[in-house]
């Protein structure tokens, strides 16, 4: 398996490929990263990673606008991320396209990215000025009856909406179209329910698309079980 070179944008939320993603950028180690990326060539594709943060924090104290700016300084890329940034990320990330790169008239950026291939993460290099990552791309397997599997989640997907809906008092616009293309539905499920980082990052590291698809499954019967009990009104 090949290897890569990508840059790195750690976050505490996963994303899934094909999933779009807006991102607020103000931290100067990430304004360098976008700085980066918007110079590159017309035509070559803007590509960084994001992983998810298993321990660390996604802004350093020393970012602006923080409650507190008094805090203990931090400063460089790997500020937030303890001595071994590595052991900070869940090892299996995102990668990314910047589809838009707009600079605010602050210095800050305003990006929208699209996720696009998984990859698993090798080493994290802190010698830069954003960190960056030594990745292997993690091909997307089917896996066995992932066809039937995919039914089963539009359908439990489609009660879970419906109850989520219900205990938020608010009422589904229609029912959007789900895809029939087994892994564009699993990752889609994965980003739209409501799930914590944990749960999210398992279904992105998934073996196989029938794999996930079966913890989406589990997870969505759980989810709608819980909503359909909490009290209404």
């Amino acid at each position: 398996m090949t290897t890569a070179r990508l840059p790195l944008f750690p976050l505490n939320s996963v994303l899934f490929p094909g999933l779009v993603m807006p991102l607020n950028v103000f931290e100067q180690r990430y304004r360098a990263l976008m700085r980066d990326l918007a110079d590159l060539p017309e035509d070559e594709p803007r590509r960084f990673g994001v992983v998810a943060i298993r321990d660390g924090r996604e802004v350093a104290f020393s970012a602006p606008g923080l409650p507190d700016e008094t805090g203990r300084l931090e400063r460089g890329p790997a500020a937030g991320f303890g001595t071994d940034p590595m052991n900070a990320f869940y090892t299996v990330g995102c990668a990314a396209d910047a589809a838009t790169i707009r600079e605010r008239a602050d210095g800050s950026y305003e990006v929208l990215a699209t996720g696009t291939t998984r990859f698993r993460l090798l080493s994290v290099d802190a010698g830069g000025p954003y960190l960056t990552g030594e990745v292997e791309e993690v091909e997307e397997e089917e896996g066995d009856g992932a066809g039937a599997l995919a039914s089963g989640v539009i359908r439990a997907f489609r009660t879970y909406q419906k109850r989520l809906a219900g205990a938020r008092e608010r009422s589904l616009s229609g029912e959007t179209d789900l895809p029939d293309e087994p892994a564009v539905l699993s990752y889609l499920v994965a980003a739209a329910a409501v799930l914590d980082t944990p749960t999210k990052q398992r279904l992105l590291q998934a073996p196989d698309t029938a794999s996930r698809l079966a913890e989406e499954l589990k997870v969505l019967r759980a989810e709608a079980a819980v909503i359909g009990k909490l009290p209404s009104g």
